[in-house]
C-alpha cells in the first residue's frame, strides 16, 4: 500500500482571491513577513500494491481528467509513503 499525493494549484497567471484574502489578513493577526499566499488543493490517494510506472500513469490521468481543471490549474503527482506489505 502506498500513499500518492496530488497537489493542485492555480496557474501563476490566474488570480487567487482566497490566497490574497489570507495574505491581507496575516498582518492583522500578527504574522509579518509573508509577501504572497497561493491557495490550492491536496488529494491523498491510498493505492493498493506497488506504485509502478503504470499506476503513476493512471493516477496522472485521473488527476488530469478529474482532480484538476487544467485550463486554470497545474498539478503534481508524487509518491509520499510506500509501505512494504508483509510476505511480499
Amino acid at each position: 500500500m502506498a500513499r500518492v499525493v496530488v497537489d493542485v494549484m492555480l496557474k501563476p497567471e490566474i488570480l487567487d482571491p482566497q490566497g490574497q484574502a489570507v495574505q491581507r489578513a496575516l498582518p492583522r493577526l500578527g504574522f509579518e513577513g509573508v509577501s504572497d499566499v497561493r491557495q490550492g488543493k491536496r488529494f491523498e490517494l491510498e493505492v493498493d500494491g506497488p506504485v509502478d510506472d503504470a499506476a503513476l500513469a493512471r493516477i496522472h490521468e485521473l488527476a488530469e481528467s478529474f482532480l484538476a481543471n487544467t485550463v486554470i490549474e497545474d498539478f503534481t503527482v508524487k509518491v509520499e509513503d510506500e509501505k512494504v506489505e508483509a510476505g511480499k
